[in-house]
């Protein structure tokens, strides 16, 4: 062995050792494919190279190239037809044609892992000073080794962001399940709610695209729950989002997900929509999503696809939406608020949740299901209403609909001195059908903005604590507020 060999080789076990140094740790897949491919243009003097990685599925995830147009078509066609089948097998693939002027000669490294093609290698027309001359059976062996190298510190890294995916869904799982612990359920035998729980029981099957409809408070969370719950996406996680909660800066990146260095000091954040990857997204009040994110989101029903912010590769995403309003969105279509294309892939199935007012033969069914869960929760079991009391709520008008009677049994439940719950004790005003003093009906606008008012007035005008009591967000009851003037008073 020459000099210039015995020199050259060493080169390459360098550059080998200094590679499985620099990716021993975890980095993120598209900084190994970019080290993968400058080591191995570099190295051999290639003329041009590229890295491809595949998903699990086939499909492309990642492509770099210098020098080569296309690298992915023009690999899938090398031998015939027949690379693909090779590299799979994990056979390196070498093609040269003397016939072409100059010489043209490619080498393609397979990078498996546990079986499993992850992408490959590909470096094109080897150079030196004295003009192009053949890859080496030494450069073929090399790289190998490096595609090698590259594929287990691919696979590394997708365990990694697996593990993270499974860590932010889990967390956010348990933030939700914190707050519906044993009340999972949807509480109801009127014969709307039993109507109701059919369609859910033959939509859940399907995976089509359901709208939920109805009032603020009437367990849209819930139903939401329940589809996902008979579907058989049920071992899967469940993401709920309000998009009525964020400022739109916010929930995009919540929405879509962030990449790192996007702006001082943001870390990758994985967005909702991942975060459902094999489950169901459920997105409550989406008529507040902005025509920008409604463009956005269209992609990832029409595409099943996505964009981190700050990204430039495609995320292929697998998920079932479920959204819910209680706005008008086809006024909002008419008047070019909502996207009409949006708007009828969202409504495939639509299924209407009545008001509390609309099933009031529930009502004791929810009453005792909200005593037996509260009594458990603050050590007072056995706890029972009175007739007044359930008479007055029987007759109470629910602006809040099933939120605002969990509220006020919950808050009956904590504060009441007695083993029975008196009519005094629910702090009802007002009750009586949703009447006045004097006998005469309002509107149920009336009564939410009397109801608003007098919890306001309270707790002093603390907005963040009227919003706790009535179950509501902050940006709901801003919104509330904003839609008449005399709330502020």
């Amino acid at each position: 062995m020459s000099t210039f060999d015995r020199n050259w080789r060493q080169l390459q076990l360098e550059t080998l050792v200094d590679v499985s140094l620099s990716i021993g740790g975890v980095r993120e897949e598209e900084e190994l494919v970019e080290e993968l491919l400058q080591r191995a243009v570099g190295t051999l003097d290639a003329g041009a190279g590229a890295v491809v990685t595949r998903h699990e599925g086939g499909a492309k995830a990642l492509e770099r190239s210098v020098g080569m147009a296309h690298p992915a078509e023009l690999v899938a066609g090398l031998l015939d037809g027949s690379a693909p089948e090779r590299l799979a097998k994990g056979e390196l693939v070498h093609v040269r044609r003397e016939t072409l002027e100059p010489p043209w000669e490619i080498i393609v490294a397979p990078m498996r892992a546990q079986e499993r093609l992850l992408g490959w290698v590909a470096l094109a027309d080897k150079e030196t000073r004295a003009g192009q001359i053949p890859f080496t059976e030494g450069d073929m062996r090399f790289l190998q080794s490096l595609a090698s190298l590259g594929a287990a510190a691919i696979a590394t890294s997708r365990r990694v962001a697996a593990i993270e995916r499974d860590r932010q869904r889990l967390a956010d799982e348990n933030r939700v399940l914190r707050d519906v612990a044993s009340r999972e359920g949807f509480v109801g035998e009127s014969g709307r709610i039993r109507a109701m729980l059919e369609l859910v029981r033959r939509v859940a099957p399907t995976d089509v695209a359901v709208m939920l409809r109805g009032e603020s408070g009437v367990g849209k969370e819930r139903v939401a729950r329940l589809i996902h719950g008979f579907s058989d996406r049920a071992d899967g996680p469940f993401v709920p989002l309000n998009c009525a909660a964020l400022p739109e800066t916010l929930l995009e990146a919540e929405l879509f997900g962030i990449e790192e260095g996007v702006a001082t000091g943001v870390q990758r954040r994985l967005g909702k929509i991942e975060l459902a990857a094999g489950g169901t997204l459920f997105l409550d009040e989406i008529g507040d999503l902005s025509l920008g994110l409604q463009a956005k989101l269209l992609r990832v029903v029409q595409e099943r696809e996505l964009e981190r912010l700050g990204g430039r590769e495609p995320i292929p995403v697998d998920l079932r939406l479920i959204t819910a309003t209680h706005r008008d969105l086809e006024g909002m279509v008419e008047t070019g608020q909502f996207r009409r294309d949006l708007y009828y892939r969202l409504r495939v199935v639509v299924i209407s949740i009545p008001p509390l007012r609309e099933r009031r033969t529930d009502i004791p069914l929810l009453v005792g299901h909200f005593l037996r869960v509260y009594g458990e929760r603050f050590g007072r079991p056995g706890l029972r209403l009175s007739r007044g009391a359930m008479a007055a709520l029987m007759a109470h008008a629910f602006p809040g609909n099933v939120r605002e009677l969990e509220n006020l049994i919950q808050a009956a439940v904590a504060l009441a001195p007695e083993d029975t719950i008196s009519e005094q004790d629910l702090a009802l005003e007002g009750s009586g059908g949703g009447g006045e003093a004097g006998g005469a009906l309002v509107t149920l606008e009336a009564l939410e903005r009397r109801h608003i008012e007098r919890v306001l007035a309270a707790v002093g005008g603390n907005r963040r604590a009227a919003a706790r009591i009535l179950g509501i967000d902050r940006s709901t009851l801003y919104r509330k507020l904003k839609q008449n003037a005399s709330y502020d008073a």
